[in-house]
């Protein structure tokens, strides 16, 4: 294959590293490429900036250690449950 096209699991690949500004300006030119005609990975292309854009805004919420520990805890007890019955 040309050093030009990529396969899907290597734009997906740089298109992960373009969303944390790691990519570099050759693979990105190769990633548009690809994206101009695989309709799968623009998508995925697309989910991956909206996530970004989503993550970035001031809706999200994140759970503080101490709550999460303890969900974590309740859950792992629960599981032992599971087990211990099977």
């Amino acid at each position: 294959m040309s050093k030009l096209f990529v396969s899907c699991d290597e734009a997906n690949h740089v298109c992960d590293k373009n969303q944390y500004k790691e990519a570099s300006l050759w693979e990105k030119v190769k990633l548009n490429i690809h994206l101009i005609y695989c309709g799968a990975c623009r998508k995925y292309s697309s989910r991956n900036g909206k996530l970004t854009k989503l993550f970035k805004s001031d809706k999200v919420e994140v759970m503080h250690n101490a709550e999460r520990e303890k969900l974590q805890s309740a859950f792992e007890q629960e599981l032992a449950k599971h087990h211990n019955q099977g």
